[in-house]
């Protein structure tokens, strides 16, 4: 099944006014006026467009783990919607921004700079291992922080907890190769 989120507007924009600029130009030489102001009218224009969002595109992010049967049974029963707009959000295109959930590191106090900015590598979700959490649905989102120490994050964990909202808990966890794994683990037991 085609999933529509997945889908470069940038890229049909290219693609579509790229071919209908040169049917312009065909039609030029070949003295078509009618194919010739198609192409040019409506080609040059979507071609710019389609430039213009390639520009300001962040593309999706990967999915680190393939989703398994009991933690998309689980996700039904417990995921938040803050959760599901989260997951919905950085796995598909986006433009105009500056890297997925910018604004969200910029509102918590975690990019001071755009160089410093942690950067979302990858999403992920499991069933949350956890003495305090055991059992419950959580989605994972990783980073990639080299020039913010991991106590930085462990500073801001209470205020990502009370930022994505009611029903999620954030825990961080270091990895290696300056790496952090922010888990949103839903505190709900049923919805």
């Amino acid at each position: 099944m085609l999933k529509l989120n997945k889908i470069s507007l940038a890229s049909i924009g290219l693609y579509v006014g790229g071919i209908l600029f040169l049917v312009g130009f065909w039609a030029y030489a070949k003295g078509n006026s009618t194919l010739n102001l198609i192409g040019f009218f409506y080609g040059f224009p979507i071609l710019l467009g389609g430039f213009a969002f390639k520009s300001s595109e962040v593309t999706p992010t990967p999915v680190l783990v393939p989703e398994s049967e009991p933690v998309l049974a689980l996700r039904k029963l417990q995921e938040t919607p803050t959760q599901k707009q989260l997951r919905n959000d950085v796995t598909r295109y986006r433009y105009g921004i500056k890297a997925h959930l910018d604004e969200i590191l910029e509102k918590v106090g975690m990019s001071p700079t755009d160089e410093e900015r942690p950067i979302l590598v990858g999403i992920y979700e499991e069933i949350s291992q956890s003495e305090e959490t055991k059992g419950a649905y959580s989605l994972v989102l990783r980073f990639r922080s080299p020039l913010m120490d991991f106590e930085a994050w462990q500073q801001k964990q209470d205020k990502l907890t009370r930022f994505f909202g009611p029903g999620v808990l954030a825990v961080v966890a270091a990895l290696e190769n300056k790496e952090v794994d922010l888990k949103l683990i839903s505190v709900i037991a049923d919805k």
